[in-house]
C-alpha cells in the first residue's frame, strides 16, 4: 500500500493585512486556500491508496466558512479519485471543552461518501482497516495521558500497522511551537510495532525514529521555519521508503544580510531594494526576510518608512531582521513605534488563542483601541521631548 502524509496545513490562517482585490479576503488566507486545493490535485495525480492527514488541517477549533467549504472541497474530489482520507485532528482544531462541537463533525456529516473519510476527534482512539493496513489514529489530546491511555488500547494486526497522531515527539522537546495543548509524546509511543508513523504539529519535515516522520506544514507559517522544507510525504508502507514531494505553497525567500556598519539610513534602504532585486527570485506573493547587522539604533529609527511600504508592496510580506550593534539580540522590525506593529502582533497573538469568534471579534476591538490610545500617547510623549 502506498499513502501520502499530510499535516499542519492550517486552513484560516491569515496574516499581513494585505487583501485580496477580487475577493476582499486576507491574501495570506486566500493563497492557503488555493494552493490546498493545488496540493490536492497533485496528490490526486500521484494515484496513491490512502491521504494520511496528520493533524491541525484547520487553524482553528471554529473555522472560517471558507476554510470548511475548502476542506469539502477537497474531499470531493479525493473521494471522486477513489482515495480515502485518515485524519486526526490536532491541537489547533480540536475541541477543547465537551460543549465545543469538533469542526470534524460538519466534515462527516457533510461528505458525499463517509465511507471515504475516517477522522479521530474528540479525545477517543480510532482504528480502521483499509486494505491490507490497519490504521491506529489518535487524536491530539486534551490531557498528555491521554496519548497514554490510547496507545495501551491500540489492538495491533498481524499485518501492517500504522500510527496517526499529533504532538511533540521528545527528541524535540527543545522546539517546542508554545501553542495551546502542545503535548509531548513519550518515546514508547513511537513504538517499533508500528510499520510506519505519521506525525503531526511539528512544521519541519524529518525523520524523528527509524519509522516515524514529521511531513511538516504545507505553508510556512511563521519566519523561524525559513529553513526548513515543505511538502508532503509519498510512503510505501511495502518496501519502508519515503520520500519528499513537493507541493504547492506560497515561497519563503531569505534576501541575504547586510552589513550596516558605517551605513547611513538612505543607505540601508538602498541596500534592502538591492537585496530584493538580486534575488533572483520571484518575490511577488512571496514572504521575505532581510537581516541588517550591525545598525545603530537612532539609524534603525531614521529608515525611510514610504520606502519600506514601496518594497514590501512588491512582495506578500518582508520581514527585517536587526542586530543592533548596542543590542546583539535578534528582533524582527516593522513600521511602527521604533519598528514594532504592536497592532499586528495583537491581532496574530489573539487569532492563536483560538478564541470563539464573537469572543475574538470583541477582544480584537477593545484590545486594539487601548493600544492605539496607547500608542498615542507615546507618540505625543516624543513630540514633546523633541
Amino acid at each position: 500500500m502506498k499513502i501520502v502524509h499530510l499535516a499542519d496545513t492550517h486552513l484560516g490562517l491569515s496574516a499581513f493585512n494585505r487583501v485580496d482585490p477580487e475577493t476582499g479576503m486576507n491574501l495570506r488566507e486566500q493563497l492557503i486556500y488555493d494552493n490546498f486545493l493545488a496540493a490536492i490535485d497533485r496528490i490526486i495525480a500521484l494515484r496513491p491508496d490512502a491521504l494520511v492527514h496528520a493533524g491541525d488541517l484547520f487553524h482553528q477549533v471554529k473555522p472560517k466558512t471558507r476554510a470548511y467549504t475548502t476542506a469539502l472541497d477537497a474531499l470531493a474530489r479525493l473521494q471522486d479519485a477513489g482515495i480515502p482520507v485518515l485524519m486526526v485532528a490536532g491541537n489547533h482544531s480540536m475541541a477543547k471543552t465537551r460543549y465545543t462541537a469538533s469542526p470534524f463533525e460538519v466534515l462527516e456529516r457533510g461528505g458525499s461518501r463517509a465511507s471515504d473519510l475516517y477522522v479521530a476527534h474528540n479525545n477517543r482512539y480510532r482504528r480502521v482497516e483499509l486494505g491490507d493496513a490497519v490504521f491506529h489514529l489518535i487524536p491530539n489530546m486534551l490531557l498528555s495521558e491521554g496519548y497514554r491511555t490510547a496507545f495501551e488500547g491500540v489492538e495491533f494486526s498481524s499485518g501492517t500497522n500504522v500510527l496517526v497522531t499529533h504532538g511533540l515527539a521528545s527528541i524535540l522537546k527543545d522546539r517546542r511551537l508554545h501553542t495551546v495543548a502542545e503535548h509531548e509524546l513519550d518515546a514508547t509511543i513511537l513504538s517499533d510495532r508500528f510499520d510506519y508513523i505519521a506525525l503531526g504539529h511539528f512544521h519541519g519535515q524529518v525523520q524523528v525514529v527509524d519509522n516515524a516522520w514529521y511531513s511538516g506544514s504545507l505553508e510556512y507559517c511563521n519566519y523561524g521555519e525559513i529553513t526548513e522544507t515543505k511538502g508532503g510525504l509519498a510512503v510505501d508502507l511495502e518496501t519502508g521508503d519515503v520520500g519528499h514531494i513537493d507541493l504547492p505553497h506560497t515561497p519563503m525567500f531569505s534576501l541575504g544580510r547586510i552589513n550596516c556598519d558605517g551605513l547611513s539610513a538612505r543607505e540601508v534602504v538602498d541596500g534592502i531594494l538591492d537585496a530584493a532585486d538580486a534575488t533572483g527570485k520571484k518575490t511577488y506573493q512571496a514572504i521575505c526576510q532581510v537581516t541588517l547587522d550591525g545598525i545603530r539604533r537612532e539609524t534603525l529609527r531614521s529608515l525611510d518608512q514610504k520606502a519600506l511600504v514601496e518594497i514590501r508592496n512588491r512582495m506578500l510580506d518582508l520581514k527585517l531582521q536587526v542586530i543592533a550593534t548596542d543590542d546583539p539580540s535578534r528582533i524582527f522590525y516593522e513600521d511602527s513605534l521604533v519598528g514594532l506593529d504592536y497592532i499586528s502582533e495583537f491581532e496574530r497573538f489573539v487569532e492563536r488563542e483560538h478564541l470563539a469568534p464573537g469572543e475574538e471579534e470583541y477582544v480584537k476591538k477593545t484590545g486594539t483601541a487601548v493600544l492605539r490610545s496607547v500608542i498615542a500617547r507615546h507618540k505625543e510623549g516624543e513630540s514633546a521631548a523633541e
